[in-house]
């Protein structure tokens, strides 16, 4: 079965992009995901991978490519959330749940539209299987840009998503890397519609740096611990996907629970608070 596996990566090209394309994302999901759940904001995440949708049925019946529909509603979405939560009584996870809704609502309106229904079919559920060489180097260039971005304000983004007031008493401009964090969180969403979809990427976001968490106090250590458990669902997903004819997508997904489920178990912290749970 493996050999089969190393046979399709040596002689078929369309694996060797589902290869690529699978790891980079996970990385980069794995990565931005840190930023996300220290911030409190997994359902932000989940808001965004749905709100996108719109913009692709729309893509899709104008003929242009579906990254910009996608990230236009993205931003557009992330823009409505934060102002809403800002400028009313209400809270940020009602003004999610509104938006979130609103724009999935009209995405499958605009489905109804649309004349590809196989292709929308893809973006929900994913296929990375499908990648074509443009599609593998665009999301290696988005994936490059984002992780440079990341690395360049590594330091406010590491104050603001642990105490946002302390930054505002330094003078950082805590709204501003909060907008730049719902925009790499769109970019990331949109990127990785290809292999796990619309419907499972908040998944490949939190999954990954809540296992990483698991692990270490370190935030720096947390995003590479969460790039690498990313990249190693994507690759042992990849595996079972192809090999079973199984959905690929869903087959990551479950790939990176299983990871957190057994770290869940055998970790330093979860073994120290069991420890002290029976102690007390």
């Amino acid at each position: 079965m493996f050999s089969n596996f190393i046979d399709g990566l040596t002689n078929y090209e369309f694996l060797q992009n589902a290869l690529v394309t699978s790891i980079v994302i996970g990385v980069v999901a794995g990565v931005v995901g840190c930023f996300i759940i220290l911030r409190g904001m997994s359902l932000m995440g989940d808001a965004i991978s749905h709100a996108v949708l719109p913009g692709v049925a729309i893509s899709y019946i104008f003929s242009i490519n579906f990254f910009i529909g996608a990230i236009l509603f993205g931003l557009f979405a992330s823009i409505i959330i934060t102002f809403i939560s800002n400028n009313s009584k209400i809270k940020g996870d009602t003004a999610i749940g509104i938006t979130f809704s609103s724009f999935l609502a009209l995405g499958v309106i605009l489905i109804g539209f649309a004349n590809s229904s196989t292709d929308l079919f893809h973006i929900l559920f994913g296929n990375v299987l499908a990648v074509q060489d443009v599609d593998k180097w665009l999301t290696i260039g988005i994936a490059a840009i984002v992780l440079i971005i990341v690395w360049l304000f590594f330091k406010p983004l590491l104050l603001t998503s642990f105490d946002p007031n302390m930054a505002k008493a330094f003078g950082v401009r805590v709204n501003a890397y909060h907008y730049l964090l719902m925009a790499l969180l769109t970019v990331v969403s949109v990127t990785a519609m290809q292999s796990v979809g619309t419907i499972l990427i908040v998944a490949l976001l939190i999954t990954p740096a809540a296992t990483a968490y698991l692990y270490t106090k370190s935030l720096r250590n947390m995003i590479f611990l969460s790039a690498f458990f990313g990249a190693l669902a994507s690759v042992i997903g990849l595996f079972i996907g192809y090999s079973f004819n199984l959905a690929v997508g869903s087959t990551i997904v479950l790939t990176a629970t299983s990871i957190f489920l057994i770290s869940f178990l055998v970790s330093p912290k979860q073994i120290h608070l069991r420890k002290k749970v029976l102690r007390s």
